[in-house]
């Protein structure tokens, strides 16, 4: 992945408030609030812009089936946008480890 690409994809990180950045030595980039309370949909829409219906041209297609595509397309897409809101960087990292007793 070009470097420029992945700064990209960080600075827009950082300005939807999921990242912090510190410059210098000791710099980088940490999560600006717990992982608990970070989307997946929230993550996903800050490095590809908000989640929404497309609908490909349907030439030669009936108004009324274009309306009914259109519709049925806006329910998945509001469906995927619940489920992604849903999901929490916490449940995808893995489990603690569990130290062991001393």
């Amino acid at each position: 992945m070009p470097e420029r690409f992945l700064l990209q994809i960080l600075r827009n990180l950082v300005a939807r408030g999921i990242l912090s950045s510190t410059r210098g030595v000791d710099g980088g980039y940490s999560l600006e609030r717990a992982p608990e309370d970070i989307s997946l949909l929230e993550v996903i829409e800050a490095i590809d812009g908000p989640m929404v219906c497309g609908l490909p041209v349907g030439n030669g297609l009936p108004e009324v089936s274009h309306a009914r595509l259109r519709q049925v397309l806006r329910e998945v897409t509001e469906q995927t946008r619940r489920q992604l809101a849903a999901i929490t960087l916490a449940q995808l990292l893995p489990a603690p480890r569990e130290q062991p007793l001393r």
